[in-house]
């Protein structure tokens, strides 16, 4: 849960940069920055200097030591600033106060927007980034544009797939669902078998439950400048809804937090049975679950309808230039290197999941055995997957603060009579009077 405080100051940060949409951009005290045509990258290059970069995501010490040995007058300073909301609030800060900001910030594809609309990062299009545009696939590239500007390139992506225990799926004679439907049946089925073991977790998150309504079709958040609407009774969300409260119903699901030691343990005894989530989980599963290396496969994720294939995405970074960077130019060009061609491509080598359809495509990537998989090519389901990404998905540009407040909502119904859908309801109000009080125009 986030603090008081750091709500105070998401409000702020919020309410300063929407009032200042009509006039300047906010945090940009320098109108040639923002001038049209392509920034001078190569001479800022040329001349070198030090770039400070935000970010947790390990395989940027690869990028980034490869780009100084490309470009010795360049330093980059790699900052550890806290991972995903300790680090939003350390850069809010930084941008309030007016100095201490990064040249380089990671932020997650969810939490973009509320940097994008309050114009405190660059608009990367005069630097030539609107040429990517074929280059990421399209749920990571859609992630860092905001109406037709782009603020951030994107690092990597995290197209969901259906991870499931093997050895307790044969032991009992169950088949992998391929639809919600048969993933409810097989719920019902392993508990029958077993009490002890439930089809998967949930306590409630909001990172999974919008990635599911997302892939059902749900499109409950569109946002156009300060005009935000949000609708959770679109007929996706009702699809989703109608799935997971029979899972919920009838406690087919585990009451174990993911990431926590009961979550490892339930993993590794097979107790649950399966994973919806990002193509960046394998790593996970080889660091923390490496009793159970064999015991696990990749399937697709299951299917709303039978009629059409359909995915999401499931977390995911890009990396962004602040307004109040120093070396804008020297930033972008990092930027640009650690997420697309060689640079890209050696990240991925160190374990990150490509965005890049280059990457996604070369048959080294899609070849590749996974050992804890018992030597399946998963890299083959996770880019079908990427291919399969719904289009017309946004975020709230304050999805940061809704976030943090789905406990209080749709977390209810993880511990109460509470249907889920009265759950989202409330979700949806609170979301409402939130960027209505910071000077959104919300639902009108």
């Amino acid at each position: 849960m986030r603090t008081n405080s750091t709500r105070r100051l998401l409000g702020a940060v919020a309410t300063a940069c929407v009032m200042a949409l009509g006039a300047t951009a906010c945090g940009s005290s320098d109108p040639a920055a923002d001038s049209a045509g392509p920034k001078d990258v190569k001479s800022a290059l040329e001349k070198g200097g030090k770039v400070t970069v935000w970010a947790w995501e390990p395989t940027l010490k690869k990028a980034a030591a490869d780009f100084e040995k490309k470009y010795p007058k360049v330093d980059i300073e790699l900052v550890n600033a806290g991972t995903g909301d300790k680090q939003y609030t350390a850069l809010q800060n930084a941008i309030a106060a007016g100095s201490g900001a990064p040249d380089v910030a990671q932020v997650e594809y969810y939490a973009l927007g509320q940097f994008a609309i309050a114009k405190s990062v660059e608009d990367l299009s005069g630097y030539g980034a609107a040429a990517y545009d074929k280059t990421f696939t399209s749920g990571p590239w859609n992630a860092v544009k905001y109406d037709e500007s782009v603020y951030a390139l994107p690092m990597d992506s995290g197209p969901m797939a259906m991870f499931y225990n093997k050895k307790v799926f044969d032991k009992h004679g169950i088949k992998v669902p391929t639809t919600w439907d048969a993933y409810v049946d097989a719920a019902r089925a392993l508990h029958k078998a077993d009490p002890k073991i439930f089809i998967t977790n949930d306590t409630g998150d909001a990172g999974a439950t919008t990635s599911l309504i997302w892939q059902a079709g749900g499109r409950p958040y569109k946002t156009s400048g300060t005009d935000v609407s949000i609708d959770f009774t679109d007929a996706g969300t009702k699809t989703y809804t109608a799935t997971w409260q029979k899972l919920l119903d009838e406690k087919l699901v585990a009451p174990i937090s993911s990431w926590s030691d009961a979550w490892y343990k339930g993993l590794a005894d097979g107790s649950i049975a399966t994973l919806a989530i990002g193509a960046w989980m394998p790593a996970n599963f080889t660091s923390g679950v490496a009793s159970a290396s064999g015991d696990w496969r990749v399937a697709p994720l299951p299917q709303w309808s039978t009629s059409a294939n359909a995915s999401a995405e499931n977390g995911g970074s890009s990396l962004a230039v602040p307004k109040a960077a120093k070396n804008k130019e020297l930033a972008y060009a990092f930027i640009e290197y650690a997420t697309t061609g060689a640079g890209a491509s050696g990240r991925v080598a160190e374990g990150a999941f490509p965005a890049t359809r280059a990457d996604l495509e070369s048959k080294k990537f899609l070849e590749a055995p996974f050992p804890y998989f018992g030597g399946q090519k998963a890299n083959q389901i996770f880019a079908e997957s990427a291919a399969d990404v719904g289009t017309g998905w946004s975020y709230l540009p304050y999805q940061v603060y809704a976030n943090s407040v789905f406990n209080d909502t749709v977390g209810k119904a993880y511990v109460s009579s509470t249907p889920l859908s009265k759950g989202l309801e409330d979700w949806q109000r609170t979301s409402v009077k939130y960027g209505t009080d910071q000077g959104f125009s919300v639902n009108k």
